[in-house]
């Protein structure tokens, strides 16, 4: 038969839709055509290809080939079609037998030899090919990745070769087990709350951000922990469930990171350089990919040295910061990638990194051009704004300043977790204003309370709703049905930058 389908997956932001590969083979001059809208990377598969059949022990035909990819207005890039092509063109001369070939998935990249080389977006296609019911044949190295996911038929190959002998079974390849990744993962000793000294307020303040998923800001001079208290917030975090984890996984797999079944509930954590571009932070190009935000999907986004960002930088973070998620539009295509990141920011109080001490050299004019690298609207959608101040003298020497450890801490994250998921189905963070007003309904004279520091601090609609959600928060760690005015002050007091801009203004 001179016509041969078989059944691919492009990449689509972490999408991969259903790419039908059409292979006919007719009389006329010997040439080889690839229709259905091939970047140079597909294009270029005609020589790998040709070179992989014939050094695999195949007959390349000495006619005319067409090769089609629908559908026709999907842009298809990369490599990962070379062992479709390859295929459907043994089948359609007949050296394969068709009706085999339409049972599988096919992905991988040929080189000259014939062996297969990894691609990129396995797990996105692992899911989409279970969601057909359908088999999927990968290179090794993407085949074990492949495996963690539930419910789908994959198979490991090496080579053209191997397939073709897949198909004709003999011998036919073998299912890979479902690769069962740890359900949770052990705290790392080396990242525990136990090793930062003194900075209780902090501590307090990560468990309140860890146990209702509040973004955090601190702030504070050079060398006082707040780097070390960041990277230790993930260890606190309860673990992701599947279905978490399979996102991260595939906006992970389709940056050609390899899953890893180790790490598979692990929350990410990402801290990019001050140095990083708008496009690197977001996602973007012309062939959109995931930027820092989405690869800190449901994890922590670290951002060290705040106003050092660029401004525009982070103005862009606004909108995933509300939205969980970010569209990038080019003139080409429209992609979404998620982006529900955990935001935790630390600065220097001003350019010399000190204020109200011996060692401050900047004066106030300075210190409010520094910190209007921040826009008001980017710190309202900051939950908590901490200081942390320099350590006392004697306190690096004295132990009892340690505190508690990550584990203990976390049994307490864990526990106000489960109470809010059992109450309102998500965390505090994610509660709309309605939602707010039933699980966190105020009695009048607490509202009256938050409403009047609102307007003494100068601080807008969303900032009120976001007091009150740390407020419930802290009720929930406490173990309290109800948000009582102790809860309205101790979120009140998390606003540390409020209270130094509202300083600077007044000087």
């Amino acid at each position: 038969m001179p016509l041969a389908l078989v059944y691919s997956r492009a990449r689509v932001a972490i999408e991969a839709p259903l790419v039908t590969i059409e292979v006919h083979i007719s009389n006329g001059l010997p040439a080889f055509t690839i229709v259905g809208l091939p970047e140079t990377s597909v294009r270029e598969a005609r020589d790998r290809v040709r070179s992989a059949i014939i050094n695999s022990g195949f007959e390349f035909p000495d006619r005319r080939i067409t090769v089609n990819l629908a559908p026709a207005d999907l842009p298809k890039e990369g490599g990962r079609y070379d062992l479709a092509i390859a295929v459907g063109i043994l089948g359609a001369s007949e050296q394969l037998d068709s009706s085999q070939i339409v049972k599988y998935e096919l992905m991988g990249e040929l080189a000259l030899s014939g062996e297969l080389r990894p691609i990129v977006g396995e797990i996105p296609a692992a899911i989409a090919a279970r969601e057909h019911h359908k088999a999927i044949i990968l290179p090794p190295s993407n085949a074990l990745s492949a495996a963690c996911i539930k419910h789908v038929e994959v198979y490991s190959a090496e080579s053209l070769l191997q397939v073709c002998q897949h198909l004709a079974q003999s011998p036919a390849l073998q299912a890979l087990p479902h690769q069962d990744p740890e359900q949770e993962q052990g705290l790392s000793s080396s990242l525990d709350f136990m090793d930062v000294i003194g900075q209780q307020h902090a501590k307090k303040a990560l468990e309140i951000a860890a146990a209702g998923q509040h973004h955090i800001l601190m702030m504070g001079p050079p060398g006082t922990g707040k780097t070390m208290l960041a990277e230790r917030l993930a260890g606190i975090l309860p673990p992701l469930s599947e279905e978490e984890a399979l996102s991260c996984a595939s906006i992970h797999s389709v940056c050609g990171a390899t899953l890893n079944p180790t790490n598979w509930r692990q929350r990410p954590f990402r801290s990019p350089h001050h140095t990083c571009s708008a496009v690197a932070l977001v996602g973007g190009s012309s062939n959109p990919r995931p930027g820092e935000i989405s690869l800190a999907h449901n994890g922590v986004l670290f951002l060290d040295e705040l106003p050092e960002f660029n401004r525009k930088s982070l103005e862009v973070l606004r909108e995933p910061l509300q939205n969980a998620r970010i569209t990038i539009s080019r003139a080409a295509r429209q992609v979404e990638f998620p982006a529900k990141f955990q935001l935790v920011a630390a600065l220097n109080p001003s350019p010399c990194g000190h204020y109200n001490d011996e060692k401050m050299r900047s004066t106030p004019d300075q210190i409010l051009r520094y910190l209007n690298k921040l826009s008001g609207p980017l710190l309202d959608r900051i939950d908590i704004q901490i200081e942390v101040p320099k350590l006392a003298k004697g306190s690096l020497q004295n132990d009892k300043l340690r505190g508690e450890s990550s584990a203990v801490i976390r049994k307490r994250v864990l526990a106000a977790h489960q109470l809010q998921l059992t109450r309102q189905g998500k965390l505090n963070a994610q509660l709309n204003n309605r939602e707010l007003s039933t699980h966190a309904k105020l009695a009048p004279s607490d509202a009256d309370f938050v409403e009047r520091a609102i307007e003494k601090l100068a601080l807008s609609v969303r900032a009120y709703h976001r007091i009150i959600k740390v407020a419930r928060t802290i009720a929930d760690l406490e173990g309290q049905k109800d948000v009582k005015k102790s809860h309205l002050a101790q979120s009140l007091s998390y606003r540390a930058m409020d209270r130094l801009l509202q300083n600077l203004h007044n000087l």
